[in-house]
């Protein structure tokens, strides 16, 4: 597929900088595939949307306050932005680095009085710190907020807001280790939960770490010549056989975000999910045959994006463009902390 094909103008004001007081406030905008039907909604209406016996899937992945704000020892600002730790190394994590001149293998980065690292390489496009005993954790709690995409402008540590911290994050985050908060997720209250269940929804958490390809734009004139970087993914043996289960009885899976929807996909072996640990490079562009899911809620994405790919795969590219024309032509807020859809 060209990459042109998944492109689209949005008016900027559109990209939503701050999210909502009531997260379940947010505009959803309701996609029937099997018509290609739109009706306008919202999130705290999804109960009437859903069918008894629906099965949600949510990503309890939690976001790590993982952008530090320090200095180099020679009094130089810095920004970095840890991603992943080095497998079979001790402290060792790949790193990006914002506003920062060469740095010298050796050199100490400080944040505040308890917590330093240590530059050890690079690796490609990362930067490899050596964190040592507990500076990274000190680090994040004092230092560090949730690594925001570019479109939401925060300039500097202190234009970070407690509501970035908490809002960024859904209610229920479990397990660190994100880049990037799986945001469908962020319109889910506790209430919204609990009215679910009352409604005769059964729910299930996955877990994928999201990664950088979030915030990186694909830049190859094909897709399909874009390269995934790898999630982590683990699903329990009890959510494997909720999943299953559901599948088995004929009711409809419905992921709640991308990220859950490509944990599901890459879990399929001999057509049920698996449970266990693993890796995922899984790119699921136009011609892709879900196997996993039936529905999917997620946020607007970004154009020219592997989200945006994916969610095409799902609804049929012409069809869901046209959507998110309507969307821009009533003014909903798009991206991470904007409005969302609910494709079935």
């Amino acid at each position: 597929m060209r990459l042109e094909l998944l492109d689209y103008k949005y008016p900027e004001d559109l990209v939503a900088q701050r999210p909502l007081s009531n997260r379940s406030d947010s505009r959803m905008l309701v996609a029937e595939r099997a018509g290609s039907a739109m009706e306008h909604s919202r999130v705290n209406m999804l109960p009437r949307h859903l069918r008894r016996g629906d099965l949600l899937v949510l990503n309890d992945s939690r976001v790590a306050a993982a952008r530090l704000f320090g200095r180099r020892s020679c009094g130089e600002q810095i920004e970095l932005l840890v991603v992943e730790p080095v497998d079979g190394s001790s402290g060792l994590w790949r790193c990006l680095l914002k506003r920062a001149r060469k740095l010298r293998c050796g050199e100490r980065l400080i944040f505040g009085m308890q917590s330093f690292a240590v530059v050890s390489g690079r690796e490609g496009i990362y930067l490899l710190v050596l964190f040592e005993g507990n500076s990274l954790k000190l680090a994040m709690e004092n230092h560090g907020v949730p690594p925001l995409p570019p479109y939401i402008k925060r300039e500097g540590f202190s234009a970070y807001t407690f509501e970035d911290r908490e809002r960024y994050q859904t209610v229920y985050a479990r397990h660190s280790g994100s880049a990037a908060a799986p945001t469908a997720g962020l319109h889910f209250s506790n209430e919204l939960l609990e009215e679910l269940k009352a409604a005769g929804i059964e729910i299930a958490c996955v877990t994928l770490h999201v990664g950088i390809d979030t915030f990186r734009p694909m830049r190859c004139e094909q897709a399909s010549e874009h390269r995934m970087h790898g999630e982590r993914v683990s699903i329990s043996k009890e959510a494997a056989l909720a999943i299953n289960r559901a599948r088995g009885e004929s009711r409809r899976i419905v992921a709640v975000g991308t990220t859950a929807a490509r944990a599901l996909e890459s879990s399929i072996e001999d057509n049920e999910t698996r449970s266990g640990d693993w890796v995922t490079e899984l790119f699921i562009l136009p011609g892709y045959r879900f196997r996993a899911i039936d529905a999917l809620l997620t946020n607007f994405h970004q154009p020219r994006s592997t989200l945006l790919a994916m969610v095409c795969a799902f609804a049929g590219r012409e069809f869901l463009l046209s959507c998110y024309q309507e969307a821009i032509r009533e003014r909903y807020r798009l991206f991470s902390y904007g409005d969302c859809m609910f494709i079935k």
